[in-house]
């Protein structure tokens, strides 16, 4: 199983978790709906940073591909003109 499906897994339990326990606190309502902001506001830098590791491992992983294609294909020619 990828580990990017299990983190964004963990971190929307742990979001829907965390409305539920300030849903149900006994609290006013403007403190409920000041907590839920903050709390969303947390979720969504999360979910921003973990896209932004995404991206980047995903253009180190296209640029180390596209080397290791370039590399092969030198070999390829250098054969090619010893033959």
């Amino acid at each position: 199983m990828d580990k990017g499906k299990i983190l964004l897994g963990v971190l929307a339990g742990a979001a829907v978790g965390a409305l539920l326990g300030v849903l149900f606190a006994p609290e006013k309502g403007s403190d409920t709906r000041e907590k839920i902001s903050k709390k969303t506001g947390d979720l969504a830098d999360a979910v921003k940073d973990k896209f932004n590791e995404f991206v980047e491992n995903v253009s180190e992983r296209y640029e180390q591909a596209t080397e290791e294609a370039a590399e092969a294909v030198e070999k390829a020619k250098a054969k090619g003109e010893r033959a």
